[in-house]
């Protein structure tokens, strides 16, 4: 599969990046690679292999820790390290206009 100059343009807009030239030449030979093996996957013969219901096997689930409720942060020491904290919130710049 060729992936075009157009297309990795057209991602980056969709993802707000700006890409040099150079950038562009790498992720268009980098993407190129990765949809190249997973076409190759999508070649073997899945048929008999049936569907997991959790990606974790058994013998890994020890390595989770316990879901307990643990109070949360208070306001004032979850804005502490904030550039700019509102009022009990992050204030973050516009990003859906450009």
């Amino acid at each position: 599969m060729k992936i075009t100059e157009q297309e990795v343009r057209y991602v980056a807009a969709l993802a707000n990046l700006a890409l040099s030239d150079d950038e562009v030449k790498k992720f268009e030979a980098d993407l190129d690679q990765i949809l190249t093996h997973i076409d190759k996957l999508n070649e073997l013969d899945t048929s008999g292999v049936e569907p997991m219901a959790r990606v974790l096997y058994e013998a890994q689930t020890g390595t989770l820790r316990e879901d307990i409720p643990v109070p949360p942060l208070p306001e004032a020491e979850a804005l502490a390290n904030a550039p700019q904290p509102g009022a009990g919130y992050f204030k973050v710049p516009k990003v859906i206009e450009r």
